[in-house]
């Protein structure tokens, strides 16, 4: 074994503990969700951007604000709401008539932590100005282009049930997410747990700092040297490729199943996400088995379905299934 090897090794081991550490004081709180969490802290580990689905009162904010305190960095909410404007997310610049000047006051969207809420209510303008800072990590105010500090994340939450007076994400928009995550309901277990946690009146426990932002961007140097060996790229590829032409990867079943496919950004989300999850797993190297526990978080909104697949009661997840059930592992 080489010495670079043993390093990056010592590294991993010493780094990747903290997520462990996170997942555990974040557990004070929260009850359950450790696969919503694990996602959280990829997406933390990457710089990309998470879209939480789940029906209200699942602990999606909650769970941004432990996060938010454990590691020590800002943290803003932002309520999305039909009548909102680009200048209620970005900013904007305010007259002081007595000086004839103009101030800049930046908006929520200028902190590490970013929850947007029900996302799907605003409308196209206000998302638009959102996708440039998602995108490009900044916010442009009165002709003035501003840097977001890093780590930026944005998570943002939609409710799967309610659609009315709601603006749904256009493809471009939520391709920007790195993950789509799907939180569920609890088990009988845990709601008997978050009932007595949370129906005592007593104030929650306090949130303990495991982190800064400074231990967030070292993790993610070392995320970045995690080893992906060639055939686990190609099967990265192979499977994206096969929402693309089920026919061609040997899935004849999905054919007209599938209106449109993952883009190169889902094969490039893909790999980011499973160094990140083979970071917390303590490895240096992917395996099959990380790419594969990603799968649906990964493709689940680059993936749409055609009236066909809809009409026989298929959903994405169905579809992904069913491609990684077919396309060989390495």
């Amino acid at each position: 074994m080489t010495d670079s090897r043993q390093n990056l090794e010592a590294l991993v081991t010493r780094q990747s503990a903290f997520g462990r550490e996170l997942i555990d004081e974040i557990g004070k709180v929260l009850v359950g969700q450790e696969t919503m969490v694990s996602r959280l802290l990829i997406g933390l580990l990457t710089g990309g951007h998470v879209l939480l689905e789940g029906v209200p009162g699942l602990a999606k904010t909650l769970t941004v604000r432990c996060l938010a305190e454990a590691i020590d960095t800002g943290f803003s909410r932002i309520q999305f709401t039909p009548d909102m404007l680009p200048a209620d997310v970005i900013g904007t610049e305010i007259f002081n008539p007595r000086e004839a000047t103009y101030s800049v006051k930046k908006g929520p969207i200028f902190s590490h932590l970013v929850l947007a809420d029900e996302i799907n209510r605003a409308p196209a303008k206000v998302q638009a100005a959102l996708l440039e800072a998602m995108q490009e990590r900044q916010g442009t105010i009165g002709g003035t282009t501003y840097k977001l500090e890093e780590p930026f994340l944005v998570l943002a939450t939609q409710n799967p049930i309610e659609q009315e007076g709601t603006y749904p994400l256009p493809e471009a928009q939520v391709d920007r997410f790195l993950m789509k995550v799907r939180v569920g309901y609890p088990t009988k277990q845990e709601e008997r747990k978050i009932l007595d946690r949370m129906a005592s009146g007593q104030p929650l426990p306090a949130v303990r700092k495991i982190a800064d932002p400074a231990r967030v961007l070292e993790a993610r140097r070392t995320v970045d040297q995690v080893f992906v060996d060639d055939k686990v790229r190609d099967y990265i590829v192979d499977l994206v490729h096969a929402t693309r032409d089920p026919r061609g990867a040997g899935i004849g079943s999905l054919e007209g199943m599938i209106d449109v496919g993952a883009s190169p950004r889902a094969s490039i989300s893909w790999m980011r996400a499973a160094k990140a999850h083979a970071f917390l797993q303590g490895r240096t190297y992917v395996t099959p088995h990380d790419v594969k526990s990603l799968a649906g978080d990964v493709l689940r909104h680059r993936v749409s379905l055609s009236y066909e697949a809809e009409a026989e009661g298929r959903d994405s997840d169905s579809v992904i299934h069913e491609i990684l059930d077919a396309v060989l592992v390495p």
